[in-house]
């Protein structure tokens, strides 16, 4: 049976889903939080920060590997932080299945080959006002692109709308080179704000206090994936 939040989109080879966040899960029950929402979904976002990158802090290697002993989710984690090559094997070590670093930090080339070295698949990310052309050098070399639509560092933001054209110049540039890549958005997503980033041509939706934030975070993360369904068929919910 399918896992009811995967579904295949009209973008080619591309499937939707949600990506819970554990940022807004609570840290003192965080495998508990988990298992709440592993019914419903294949992939976790882990949001690192390091205080620098980003004016917060959040985790590293060890709770990643504490939570690695719970789950067999696919581990999707952003690194907010200024020196992402010091810690990637580290965070393979520890159970990430594909780690995201951020186009600002630079050594991009490197980076991404350094991720291959070590088997991750391999993210690339923006934040709201870093424009597409920063990252169209580098569609034909990762596996994400991941657009923040609001400013890293804090969960509970309001969703930058503005970052829609950006996501849809991505999509398309993949497609027109006939790249198999998936295009995240993350930040202030829900039921409501993700039918637009699906229709601009997202596929993985990062959803953190819009799920774990909810009384039933399995059900919120379901009705999430239901309303990107709903856009891309153009029948939104």
């Amino acid at each position: 049976m399918a896992n009811p939040t995967t579904t295949t989109t009209q973008m080619p080879d591309q499937a939707l889903r949600v990506a819970p966040s554990i940022l807004s899960a609570d840290f003192g029950r965080l495998s508990h939080a988990v298992g709440l929402v592993a019914p419903g979904t294949d992939w976790l976002h882990l949001d690192v920060m390091d205080g620098h990158f980003v004016p917060n802090l959040s985790i590293g290697p060890p709770v990643v590997s504490s939570l690695r002993e719970h789950t067999d989710l696919f581990f999707d984690t952003h690194l907010m932080i200024t020196d992402p090559a010091r810690y990637l094997e580290p965070f393979r070590d520890a159970g990430s299945d594909g780690c995201t670093v951020h186009v600002e930090v630079g050594e991009t080339e490197a980076l991404v080959g350094q991720m291959r070295e070590l088997g991750l698949r391999v993210g690339l990310a923006a934040n709201p006002d870093t424009p597409f052309e920063a990252l169209a050098p580098y569609l034909g070399i990762v596996d994400l692109v991941l657009c923040m639509t609001v400013f890293p560092g804090f969960g509970g933001q309001s969703f930058i709308a503005e970052v829609m054209p950006k996501v849809r110049q991505v999509r398309d540039a993949a497609n027109a080179a006939g790249l198999s890549l998936d295009v995240e958005v993350d930040g202030g997503l829900d039921e409501h704000t993700v039918v637009e980033a699906a229709r601009s041509g997202a596929n993985v939706f990062v959803a953190g206090s819009a799920v774990f934030g909810r009384a039933d975070p399995l059900e919120a993360a379901r009705g999430i994936l239901r309303a990107a369904v709903g856009a891309v068929a153009g029948n939104p919910s």
